[in-house]
Formats: structure tokens, sequence, C-alpha cells
């Protein structure tokens, strides 16, 4: 209690409080666009539900990781050598989440350009409940490890990890609705959200490799996207000019 007391009267612990409830809101947003690609794959009636029950679990996952953080450091000792390549476990995991994010957003446009190339195959299955929370569940573990990483790196103090997690994810929910709600209803969002996963895969994959980009630069890239995505939709709605 009295270490509590301590970092809430240090303004320096309120700096890094702020500073980490902002990074883990932005990582957060990889997350977030791949929930709500997904959940749209379900029955109208489940994907707010699906939403709701993925982003408590990566909620309970992140807090179960901030208590094994000595473990969490471990994960970026050398597994694995390939000639003049030396892979961590994170590294793999980075890379696993990474090959799956591409995967899934190829699949996803292949469908979304060609929805009738599967017309002579049996047809496809709608996404299951169940199998929709694994796979959320599945990415929450890499970027939780991802971003937990990071914030040891930021602080040393675990309740201002703890609080920043919270409040990170308080956000996500709050954002998740209206998020997938804006990416239904604009169908053209859904390809740029989809390009943002290729995006965000081949990053993961290559900082597997070791080389790292700064996420500023990626963060960037799909703001401004975002910000000509929005004109255009802006655009069409206004129509054209008489």
């Amino acid at each position: 209690m009295n270490d509590l007391y301590a970092l809430a009267t240090e303004p320096s612990s309120w700096l890094a409080l702020a500073s980490l409830i902002a990074m883990e809101i932005v990582l957060g947003i990889d997350n977030l666009v791949f929930i709500a690609i997904l959940s749209s794959k379900l029955p109208a009636h489940l994907r707010s539900r699906a939403r709701r029950i993925g982003i408590g679990l990566s909620l309970i996952l992140r807090i179960a990781l901030l208590f094994t953080i000595s473990s969490i450091i471990k994960l970026t000792q050398p597994v694995l050598i390939i000639n003049e390549f030396h892979f961590s476990a994170r590294d793999l995991i980075l890379m696993a989440g990474g090959l799956f994010l591409v995967w899934k957003a190829t699949n996803e446009i292949h469908e979304a350009v060609d929805p009738n190339a599967l017309k002579d195959e049996k047809e496809r299955r709608p996404t299951g409940f169940a199998s929709a929370i694994f796979q959320i569940l599945a990415l929450d573990i890499v970027f939780s490890i991802d971003s937990i990483i990071t914030a040891v790196g930021m602080t040393e103090h675990l309740p201002i990890m703890i609080i920043s997690v919270v409040a990170a994810v308080l956000a996500m929910l709050l954002a998740a609705d209206p998020l997938a709600n804006f990416i239904h209803r604009n169908p053209t969002i859904v390809m740029l959200a989809l390009g943002f996963l290729l995006l965000i895969g081949a990053t993961l994959i290559a900082e597997g490799f070791g080389f790292h980009f700064p996420k500023a630069y990626i963060y960037s890239a799909m703001a401004f996207s975002g910000l000509v995505e929005g004109l255009n939709i802006l655009a069409r709605r206004r129509g054209p000019r008489a």
C-alpha cells in the first residue's frame, strides 16, 4: 500500500502511466482491426458478444502475463540459431502471428475480390462463434506479449503496467462496436483494414527476423491511408456537384 502511495505522489509515475496508456492504446489498434474484421463474419446477433468476450479475454490474458514478467523477459533469449539469425521464443511467436495475419488477410481479400471463386467447390461454412473467439485469443497472445515486453522497457512498476493495460482494454471495449459498425457501413474500409492486417503481419514477420521498424512510421502510414479513405467516403456521400 505504501508503494502505491509513493507512486501516486511521484510526477514521474504519472508521466510513465500516461505514456504507457497511450502506447497500449496505439498497440491495441492492430488487435481491434482484426477483431472487427473477424467478428463481421459472424451472424449479426453474435458480433458484439464475440467482440466483448474476445477483448475481455485479452484483458485477463495480459494481466496474467504481467504477473509472469520474469518468464516473459526470458522469451527474448535465443532458442534457435540458423546461420546468422538468432531466434528467441518471442521472435517465433511474432512470426507465427504474422504468418497467421497474412494468411487470414489474403483469404479475406481473395474472397472480397473474387466472391465466386469457390462456386464449384463445397459451400464455405460460416465462421463459428467458438472458432472466432479462438482466433481472437490466438492473436491476443501475440499482441499481448509484444506490448508487455515494450511496457517492461518503459517502467519497472507493476501497478503502472496493470493500470495502463486495464485503461487500454476499456478503450478497446468502447471503440470496438463503433469501429466494427463503421467498417460494416463502408465496404471499402474493409479492404483498407485488410491491407492494414497484411502490413502488420509482414511487420511481425520482419521483426521476428530481427528487422525492427519504428512503430511511428507504420501507424503514420495507416493514419494517412485512413484519412484519404475518409475523404473518399465524404466525397461519395456528397455526390457529384451540379
